[in-house]
């Protein structure tokens, strides 16, 4: 899969980004959301795991140095996509030489960069600690430093789109917030996947007591995160205010499966993780994908949605550059989604994913992340 997506990166370096869905009206498309939801499988698992070092609190059976080691896995893959969307490898070097400090899209960049640095460096600590090289004390402050900069990647990401005044969608402060929680949904319901496939496999022996510690924190994460989109729904949608545009797109518009499997999905989820009948390894296991796959349906519904409500009533000629479907004018191209990606885009997505799993697979059959004595 990674060698596909290289020779269709390569195809889509060749003949420009013309060949993906986007356009100058809709100009972020399925690359940037899925950054933005690996940005938050990565943060995810790298608080679960660094939370209980840097508090003094029981962890969970051993499942930090997987959990980071995936958390490392993720960020990478957000940072390829990130390569991927800016059209050519060489933009890298003037995205440093000339940038702009001011601007959020910087902000991330470091921050991401600094996040992936820390993220190795927790994993070093860890199973330096194990040998008896490092210090507790010395891990607990990386930890403590880790997390901080977990939370600091996600709520610089959604930045990123909340200071952006002209979009609807988008201009909230609780944009910040609501991507942590997200960050804790999907970093959580990953790890429970992994943890379960792996003690499947015979990799991990760990106690059903742990795995339901972290089912019983996937639930509560999720009507945290249901919380946030309620209050978020009732603030654009009550009457006198200006965005019942936006509730309207979402809950019966363009964007409405997306919504409801996220709605829908979640709240199976949660039922699953409150009932101790339900808590089986199979119905956990899909608890954790619907949380997954909901928190991607938050992305796009964020993404596209910040496009599909157009903010300029006359955004000038009408061209193939402009919008996909540019043959029928601005109310033509606003009457479906506006975006959706091409099949290039995703064999390029799939590609980078392969490469994600390919680190993953690398990492566990070589580095030494199985739990000994010293990791619980």
């Amino acid at each position: 899969m990674t060698v596909a997506g290289l020779v269709l990166w390569g195809v889509q370096l060749s003949g420009g980004m013309v060949q993906t869905g986007m356009r100058n009206l809709d100009s972020w498309g399925l690359y940037i959301t899925m950054f933005m939801f690996l940005v938050g499988l990565s943060a995810g698992g790298l608080i679960i795991s660094s939370v209980p070092r840097a508090f003094s609190m029981a962890g969970f059976g051993g499942i930090s140095k997987v959990a980071v080691w995936t958390s490392i896995c993720c960020t990478v893959l957000a940072i390829g996509f990130v390569v991927v969307d800016l059209g050519q490898p060489l933009r890298l070097w003037e995205l440093f030489a000339y940038s702009n400090l001011g601007s959020p899209l910087m902000w991330d960049i470091l921050v991401l960069g600094t996040y992936l640095i820390l993220s190795v460096a927790y994993l070093w600590a860890t199973l330096k600690h194990e040998a008896g090289k490092v210090s507790a004390t010395a891990l607990r402050v990386i930890s403590v430093v880790a997390l901080v900069c977990a939370v600091l990647v996600h709520s610089v990401t959604a930045w990123i789109f909340g200071l952006q005044a002209g979009r609807e969608m988008w201009h909230t402060a609780l944009l910040a917030p609501w991507f942590v929680s997200s960050a804790l949904v999907c970093g959580v319901a990953l790890v429970l996947v992994m943890v379960i496939a792996l003690r499947r496999a015979g990799y991990y022996d760990l106690d059903q007591a742990h795995v339901v510690k972290l089912v019983k924190m996937l639930g509560a994460f999720v009507l945290v995160d249901l919380y946030f989109f309620g209050c978020d729904l009732l603030t654009e949608g009550f009457p006198g205010g200006s965005g019942a545009e936006v509730v309207s797109m979402l809950v019966s518009g363009p964007l409405a499966p997306f919504f409801w499997v996220e709605v829908v999905g979640s709240a199976l989820a949660a039922v699953v993780c409150f009932t101790p009948k339900l808590r089986t390894n199979p119905l956990i296991v899909v608890a954790s994908l619907l949380a997954i796959f909901g928190i991607f349906c938050k992305r796009v519904q964020l993404l596209v949605g910040g496009f599909q409500l157009p903010n300029l009533d006359f955004a000038g000629p009408m061209t193939s550059s402009m919008v996909t479907d540019w043959s029928s004018g601005m109310a033509g191209a606003y009457q479906g989604l506006v975006y959706w990606p091409t099949l290039l885009e995703f064999g390029v997505t799939l590609g980078v994913l392969g490469l994600g799993a390919l680190l993953l697979l690398v990492g566990l059959k070589h580095l030494p992340l199985k739990p000994t004595e010293k990791s619980h």
